[in-house]
């Protein structure tokens, strides 16, 4: 029997990993946001949020992240994106702290550099259990387009608290606005791959001296 078929025995005596997808569901006096994710996807993305620049960094979540993802949400944009925006945020946070579940077998850490042209955004994260945010982007313009820069700050601070994570961002060169963003997602994304994959030497253990996180 040669090594490759043993490993194919094996790997069916295995037990399987429950699925790792959520769904959530936010409603208040001024939005309504569903989110349904599945963290072991193939970047397939569907997103309704009314806000087209947010929908646009949610499909490089997904297809960097190779998170199937679905975000539809309405909202009270007639005043501003603000509130839109955020429990977008929130509910995305809550819907992949669901499907993490205990945390049990995955990498845990994850960072990426990634460069957009002129801008290059560093990105670390880790799902500590303990949520918070550094926040270094300079973004030079107050819009693009439509979108309110200052809300790319406000749509990780409700992700990371309610995903509980640990977020690092860093903006180490960058002068055009959407470049900046974009490759902040971009590497958020691809941190979020590498730190939520499941690493196959303790896939049945939850990734901390203390048992949990």
């Amino acid at each position: 029997m040669q090594t490759s078929d043993r490993q194919i025995l094996s790997s069916l005596h295995e037990p399987a990993l429950p699925p790792r997808t959520a769904s959530v569901s936010r409603k208040t006096h001024e939005t309504d946001v569903q989110v349904s994710l599945n963290l072991d996807g193939t970047g397939k993305c569907t997103a309704a949020t009314g806000i087209p620049f947010l929908d646009h960094m949610l499909h490089q979540i997904a297809s960097h992240g190779l998170i199937d993802l679905e975000v539809r949400a309405t909202g009270d944009l007639e005043i501003d994106d603000h509130h839109t925006n955020e429990d977008v945020g929130i509910t995305l946070g809550q819907a992949l702290g669901k499907a993490l579940g205990d945390r049990k077998g995955i990498v845990r850490f994850g960072n990426f550099l990634a460069p957009l042209d002129e801008a290059l955004i560093q990105v670390a994260l880790d799902f500590s259990g303990r949520p918070h945010l550094s926040y270094g982007l300079q973004i030079p313009t107050q819009r693009v387009g439509t979108y309110d820069t200052q809300l790319v700050r406000e749509f990780f601070v409700a992700l990371v608290n309610h995903s509980q994570m640990t977020l690092h961002i860093r903006q180490l060169d960058g002068i055009n606005s959407h470049h900046i963003i974009e490759a902040t997602f971009k590497a958020f994304a691809r941190s979020l791959r590498m730190a939520a994959e499941i690493d196959p030497r303790r896939a049945t253990a939850i990734p901390s001296s203390k048992g949990v996180l």
